[in-house]
């Protein structure tokens, strides 16, 4: 019973549609990169593999290479360098692949050529180009990134010695991803009238958010203006407390309040201080508070002679 539903499924177009998707799906999956493992998928779309633990300034080493058909991969001491060229051969086909790992004072290093027609007509070129990509780097053994500069410089020798083919490496989508971009293409306009209505809600829920915050900006840029004015109040006024503290001298009544007052004011304004240190911007009661509170010591400061 089942095996003949299955038939009667695959014998409509229906049954066939989802049988051309299934695969077309596999296809694109396998193609890219589902399987790949993680030197492979970055390799996909970039010039240098870096392992954990190596020292080497990645975006620097791909400024350095820049779209030579070349790969750089720097795994960690003892890695099996063999094994991960087979594992990007898929993934970097068609460049001049250079695998490095530190080996006491040298870089151990395999070359694999993934070049056009490796295996027949250019096998010695190949054999050339992957015995010859990593001269010279054993002398920056401390200094990665330098040794991904000698690597491109022996790149350019063997361009211009007719061994390794001339052209920019180039990562341009395969067909099953752009079939899977116009099927994402699909989905976003079959989906855009719900997204615009949920889009204008909640444009105006942030609009209206924003307008909250801009007034609290307002709010507590009042608040530093105060603090400000309140701050140069007390600076002027201690020359005079200068005056009024100096004990060489004989000090009046007016003297010793005014001392008191000062330093009460100047005590308020610390602990005014800490308290707008401590401010949390959303807290609109709390700004409004300590707001007040500048104010108030703004009036006593002024009733404070400065003579």
């Amino acid at each position: 019973m089942r095996r003949r539903w299955l038939s009667d499924l695959l014998g409509t177009p229906f049954g066939l549609a989802v049988v051309g998707c299934a695969i077309l799906a596999g296809w694109a999956l396998w193609s890219g990169g589902l399987l790949d493992g993680p030197i492979a998928r970055q390799v996909r779309t970039s010039s240098v593999y870096a392992a954990p633990g190596v020292d080497l300034d990645r975006a620097a080493a791909e400024r350095v290479i820049g779209n030579r058909r070349l790969v750089v991969i720097m795994l960690a001491p003892g890695a099996e360098l063999g094994d991960a060229c087979d594992r990007v051969k898929r993934a970097a086909d068609g460049t001049l692949v250079l695998v490095m790992a530190r080996d006491g004072e040298d870089w151990d290093k395999y070359g694999c050529a993934l070049l056009p027609e490796r295996d027949k007509k250019n096998f010695g070129r190949a054999a050339v180009a992957e015995t010859t990509i990593g001269q010279g780097t054993d002398t920056f053994i401390d200094r990665p990134l330098e040794a991904v500069k000698v690597v491109a410089v022996n790149y350019d020798r063997l361009v211009s010695s007719d061994i390794v083919p001339d052209g920019s490496r180039t990562v341009s989508p395969s067909l099953p991803r752009y079939l899977l971009a116009g099927a994402a293409l699909t989905a976003v306009v079959a989906g855009a009238a719900a997204l615009y209505v949920a889009g204008r809600r909640a444009g105006r829920l942030a609009a209206a958010q924003r307008a909250r915050r801009d007034e609290r900006a307002d709010d507590r840029t009042a608040l530093g203006a105060a603090t400000a004015v309140l701050a140069q109040q007390i600076i002027d006024l201690e020359p005079r407390y200068a005056v009024a503290a100096d004990t060489r001298k004989v000090r009046t009544k007016a003297d010793r309040e005014f001392c008191h007052l000062y330093l009460r004011l100047t005590s308020d304004y610390a602990a005014l201080v800490d308290g707008i240190t401590a401010l949390d911007g959303d807290d609109e009661a709390a700004v409004r508070e300590l707001t007040e509170r500048v104010n108030a010591l703004i009036q006593r400061a002024v009733r404070l002679p400065t003579t």
